[in-house]
């Protein structure tokens, strides 16, 4: 074993958010050692928010194409998967090549150890045959991994998680997906628009269970139109594979496809970086943090790892607040009344802070305001792929808003609004009076929030 080193931090993973931490305590100065065992960047930019939406805007440009027909003319769509497989590669993901953003670390001062971390102590992490003494501390930023649910005959298949569906180069001629989540909506609309026969199942009663009912009915329908067929309320229990996959659902049918894609949810990588040895759970789901994303005396955890929110942004965020406080610069504390999030359907469905049963379990004195996106003026221009929601949850007692959902078009660029609403507490009064331009989607929160009543 190598002579111990000693060293301000160690950053052990460099998805998104620790890249981020690791990156600004190099450039402030300090001794930061940052330890990746895959790629440097993490999930979104090589099998998550880039090369997804890559395929969505792809799937978008072709049903745009199909919405020609009394809009503006007629159109020929010839849908070619060769083009989306090809951007993915060669300009998403460099060939899932992290080389660019490992010298954007490297370059800033930080120390690069491609290896997986194990913590050995407080303050203590070995890699490989290295053993790296942190006085400041260390950070724990690994992420997550697909939850594989312990269906009978799952195990052993050639089943795809995200990373396969993104580099696959070619596409099956028929998909089926086990979770109606925003993962597994995305997937199978994309997937669909190219012409691949979907299937998803989904245990809840409806898609996107963890958003507004308005929301998930919209995705449903949809995606139903989209040819996608869905089956919910129902598990698989069991899964079967001879050149091509069979699953048996609980209510005793069974369904094939060529491929199948799990997507069932997210769980942290804690069980095998020895966080015991820190007093931490490593079979918990995930790693709870305090305001300033401490886990523990001298070690902070962000991004996915934490919990809060699969999301590039929610690792930006926590990411900000960690070197903060390793700095000790200060400065407000995790507040996550307001997360925001989007599911890159078309159309996109927005949402920030509680739906309106989260707001009634929490015991609020209630008021929703929502106007269909159609019966806005730009809802009624835009015409064919027009469909779409804004939702408004107010606590009426404090008079401001907890809560929203805006689906449409561009529900995820004008839940940016309600964004701000939610997290500064704008009065709900002075919502009313704000100019929203017309003709825009936006003007409908307005239309909205005078629905409140």
């Amino acid at each position: 074993m190598g002579a111990e080193r000693q060293v301000d931090v160690v950053v052990v993973g460099l998805g998104v958010g620790g890249e981020e931490v690791a990156g600004r305590l190099a450039a402030a100065g300090l001794t930061v050692v940052g330890v990746e065992n895959t790629l440097v960047g993490g999930e979104c930019p090589y099998w998550g928010c880039i090369p997804t939406k890559i395929m969505v805007r792809a799937g978008t440009a072709l049903a745009e194409a199909r919405r020609i027909p009394g809009l503006a003319g007629s159109a020929t769509v010839d849908p070619d998967w060769a083009p989306v497989a090809k951007r993915i590669r060669d300009e998403a993901t460099d060939d899932w090549n992290d080389k660019v953003a490992v010298d954007r670390f490297t370059g800033k001062g930080g120390t690069f150890v491609r290896g997986t971390a194990t913590i050995t102590g407080p303050g203590r992490v070995r890699v490989g045959e290295q053993e790296y003494s942190a006085t400041r501390g260390l950070v724990i930023a690994t992420g997550t991994a697909a939850v594989i649910p312990p269906i009978d005959g799952l195990a052993g298949t050639p089943y795809w998680t995200n990373r396969d569906a993104v580099e696959t180069p070619t596409l099956p001629s028929s998909l089926l997906v086990l979770g109606g989540g925003a993962i597994g909506c995305e997937f199978a609309q994309a997937f669909a628009r190219f012409g691949v026969r979907v299937t998803v199942i989904e245990g809840a009663d409806r898609v996107l269970a963890m958003e507004e009912p308005e929301a998930s009915e919209l995705a449903g329908k949809v995606l139903t139109a989209d040819g996608v067929s869905l089956h919910t309320g129902v598990r698989a229990t069991n899964v079967g594979y001879d050149h091509g996959f069979i699953v048996t659902l609980s209510d005793g049918s069974t369904l094939t496809g060529e491929k199948l894609l799990v997507a069932t949810g997210r769980t942290a990588r804690l069980r095998d970086l020895g966080v015991d040895r820190i007093g931490l759970d490593p079979a918990a789901r995930f790693l709870t943090t305090d305001e300033r994303m401490r886990a523990a005396d001298g070690v902070w955890g962000v991004g996915d790892v934490t919990g809060n929110g699969n999301f590039t942004h929610m690792a930006m965020y926590e990411a900000d607040i960690a070197v903060r406080d390793i700095l000790g610069q200060g400065g407000p504390g995790a507040d996550y009344r307001a997360r925001p999030r989007v599911t890159f359907l078309d159309p996109e469905i927005g949402a920030v802070g509680l739906t309106e049963q989260q707001a009634r379990d929490a015991g609020l004195n209630v008021r929703v305001g929502q106007v269909p996106l159609s019966a806005t003026s730009r809802g009624f221009i835009h015409g064919p792929g027009n469909e779409g929601l804004i939702k408004v949850v107010a606590d009426h007692d404090r008079g401001v808003l907890v809560g929203a959902t805006t689906a449409g078009p561009a529900g995820g660029e004008m839940i940016g609004a309600l964004s701000v609403a939610v997290h500064a507490e704008v009065p709900v009064s002075t919502l009313l009076s704000t100019i929203w331009a017309y003709p825009t989607f936006h003007r409908g929160i307005g239309d909205a929030l005078k629905a409140l009543g």
